[in-house]
């Protein structure tokens, strides 16, 4: 039997998308409505993992460079998050194991919050509909600090939020951008790529935990019991 996680100072903050929920579907759909309102084609999944991890108001504005679209960047987030809250109320899948293990979480008392790159109503959106909100009511988008991943800003928020020391807190991500902001932040973390052929990526090797295949090879239990062995040995 797992040994609880006792409470004195540990606090857990995780990313949102590819972390928590495989909300990247719906953002790569959204961005394609977007793109082709623009006479964008031709923009893939490919293309789109290599956004990943990077705040949304900074994807739209490589995105526009890149393209040359004319519109402002705040014009195009409004419509990105037109597009993604539509798909997102409709589906938006919590990983099992990530659910079981912010319940673990939860259960023993440890402080959470999310910290993304997407916007604030996004996540408000994404929590509430999948029911995470209540264990998680702690959030910060990109969006309310200076500057986003790999900058440590959003995850310095939420320790500030969470009145927690950034020592003292693990971070979950998916991504080498949140991989590189936790470790400039100065909280340990804890990786699981959402695409797992990335896991080389030397953004990986600042992890203190990481589960090269993912998804598939995280589980609450695993996680849990490092967390034990962690705040055991501290």
């Amino acid at each position: 039997m797992s040994t609880p996680v006792p409470r004195p100072r540990l606090s857990v903050v995780f990313d949102l998308d590819g972390t928590l929920v495989d909300s990247e579907p719906n953002y790569f759909e959204a961005g394609l409505r977007l793109l082709a309102a623009h006479g964008v084609t031709g923009f893939t999944w490919q293309d789109h993992e290599s956004y990943v991890g990077i705040s949304t108001r900074e994807t739209l504005a490589l995105l526009r460079e890149r393209y040359g679209i004319g519109a402002p960047v705040d014009a195009l987030l409004a419509d990105l998050d037109r597009h993604y809250l539509e798909l997102a109320r409709a589906s938006t899948r919590v990983y099992p194991e990530m659910r079981r293990f912010v319940e673990r979480l939860h259960g023993a008392g440890v402080p959470m919050a999310v910290a993304s790159g997407s916007s604030r109503a996004a996540i408000d959106a994404i929590l509430t509909g999948t029911g995470l909100g209540e264990l998680v009511p702690v959030r910060v988008s990109a969006d309310e600090v200076a500057h986003g991943k790999p900058a440590p800003d959003v995850f310095l928020a939420a320790a500030r939020l969470l009145g927690a020391d950034p020592a003292d807190c693990v971070v979950l991500e998916d991504a080498a951008p949140g991989a590189l902001a936790a470790h400039a932040a100065g909280m340990r973390c804890v990786a699981v790529p959402y695409v797992a052929a990335q896991a080389d990526d030397p953004a990986f090797g600042t992890a203190d935990l990481l589960f090269r295949g993912g998804q598939a090879e995280f589980t609450a239990r695993a996680a849990y019991d490092w967390l034990a062995d962690l705040v055991q040995t501290s």
